[in-house]
């Protein structure tokens, strides 16, 4: 299997810094959407209340998503300053360069992954 070449590394950790500020600067607008939902009876319809109770769970979920994607970059990043980065960690084989272009904070190679999502 063909292995990540060394100058191909600072192109895909900027892509990572660059996805972690995204979801760094995007983080306020999820909290906000997340918070709680005020439930005045007098003021809100039940149909209203069911709407915002929805995309609070949304908005939370959506959260959950973006706090996950945020450690795998980081997992990633500490990868590329340890020099471990391209090789899976599982079995030390080279994860494939189009699996880390398509996803560069993906952490096992395909085989491997597939093994484990088989589980």
């Amino acid at each position: 299997m063909t292995h990540i070449e060394e100058a191909d590394i600072p192109r895909l950790k900027q892509r990572l810094l660059e996805r972690r500020a995204e979801l760094l600067d995007n983080a306020a607008q999820r909290e906000q959407s997340a918070a709680t939902v005020e439930l005045d009876q007098t003021r809100t319809g039940r149909l209203s209340r069911m709407d915002a109770l929805q995309g609070q769970a949304m908005a939370k979920a959506s959260q959950a998503r973006a706090e996950q994607e945020l450690r795998r970059i980081d997992a990633a990043l500490q990868r590329i300053e340890r020099g471990e980065y391209g090789d899976c960690p599982q079995c030390g084989e080279p994860i494939a360069p189009a699996r880390l272009e398509a996803d560069p904070a993906v952490v096992l190679c395909l085989d491997c992954a597939t093994r484990r999502q088989n589980r």
